[in-house]
C-alpha cells in the first residue's frame, strides 16, 4: 500500500489523503452555495422568517388613545432636566384625564425647518403613524424664524417677508399632508415665543413673532379641529424664568407651561362612550 510521510515521520496512505482532500473541496463549495444564498435572500428582502412590517397595518386597541408628536427640538424636549418635555408632560396628563393607555409617537428631529418637516410627514412610516392618530401635537417654525440667532443680529424686514412666506407655503404642505391621512384626528400647534426679548430693546423682534403668530394661525384655521396654542404670553414678562441655560430652549418650568394648556385642550370622544 503506498504511503505518504507527513507530521513527523508519520505514514498516511494516499488514498486516505485523496478522501479528505475531496470531501473538504466539497464542505468549500457548499459553504460557498449557502453564502451565496443567503446574499441574494438578504437583498431580495425575502430572509426565512423575516417579514416586511410596513405592509402591514398597525393594530389598534379600542381603548388606545395615540398621540402622534410632529416638529423641532421642543417636540424632542430639548433642555428640560427632567427629559419629558412638553410632550410627556401632555401625556402625563391625557392618562389622568382619560384613565385609559396613552400611546406616543415623539417624532421630533432637533434643527428641524418647516421644509424638512414637509418632507418627513410624506414618508410611509410616518404617514401610516399619522394614521393612527387621535391626537398630533406639532411644533415648527423657530429654526425657520431665528436662524440660530442670526435674525436677530441682522434684523431685515425683507429677508424675515421672504423667510415667513416660504414658511408658510411650507406649513400648508404640511397640514395638507397629515389631512389626507387622517381626517378627524385633532392637531394641536404651538405658537412660538421670544428667547431674546431681553435683548429687543425696541420691540421689533417682538412685533415680528407677533406677525409669524398670527399668520399661523391663519393658515391652521383653513382646516378643521386644527388649533393654534399661543405660548409667546407664556414667557413674555418673566422668559429667563422659563428658559434653558441656552437661552433658548424652554427648561422644565417652561415646557410645564406649555403642556398645562395643550392638555385641557384634548378631548377623544370614545371617552363619552363608556
Amino acid at each position: 500500500m503506498e504511503t505518504l510521510e507527513c507530521f513527523g515521520g508519520m505514514k498516511v496512505s494516499r488514498w486516505r489523503v485523496r478522501i479528505v482532500t475531496v470531501f473538504s473541496a466539497l464542505l468549500g463549495l457548499l459553504w460557498i452555495g449557502c453564502l451565496s444564498w443567503a446574499i441574494v435572500d438578504y437583498y431580495h428582502g425575502e430572509a426565512s422568517g423575516v417579514e416586511d412590517l410596513s405592509a402591514q397595518p398597525i393594530e389598534k386597541r379600542p381603548d388606545e388613545f395615540i398621540v402622534v408628536a410632529l416638529g423641532d427640538s421642543l417636540t424632542r424636549g430639548t433642555g428640560d432636566e427632567t427629559g419629558k418635555g412638553y410632550v410627556g408632560t401632555v401625556t402625563e396628563e391625557l392618562e389622568k384625564k382619560f384613565d385609559h393607555p396613552i400611546t406616543v409617537q415623539n417624532l421630533g428631529i432637533k434643527g428641524l425647518v418647516s421644509a424638512q418637516l414637509a418632507e418627513q410627514v410624506q414618508e410611509r412610516e410616518v404617514e401610516r403613524q399619522l394614521q393612527r392618530a387621535d391626537a398630533i401635537l406639532v411644533t415648527i417654525g423657530g429654526n425657520d424664524l431665528f436662524q440660530k440667532g442670526e435674525t436677530l443680529l441682522n434684523l431685515d424686514s425683507t429677508k424675515v417677508s421672504k423667510l415667513q412666506k416660504n414658511y408658510l407655503v411650507h406649513l400648508d404642505a404640511i397640514l395638507s399632508t397629515i389631512r389626507q391621512n387622517n381626517s378627524s384626528a385633532q392637531l394641536f400647534m404651538l405658537g412660538l415665543y421670544n428667547p431674546f426679548i431681553e435683548l429687543d430693546e425696541n420691540g421689533e423682534l417682538n412685533a415680528i413673532v407677533r406677525q409669524w403668530n398670527n399668520e399661523t394661525a391663519e393658515v391652521l384655521a383653513k382646516y378643521e379641529d386644527m388649533v393654534f396654542v399661543p405660548t409667546f404670553d407664556l414667557f413674555q414678562l418673566s422668559v429667563n424664568e422659563y428658559l434653558y441655560s441656552d437661552k433658548f430652549h424652554p427648561n422644565s418650568a417652561g415646557y410645564r407651561l406649555m403642556a398645562e394648556r395643550i392638555a385641557p385642550l384634548i378631548e377623544w370622544e370614545a371617552k363619552d362612550d363608556e
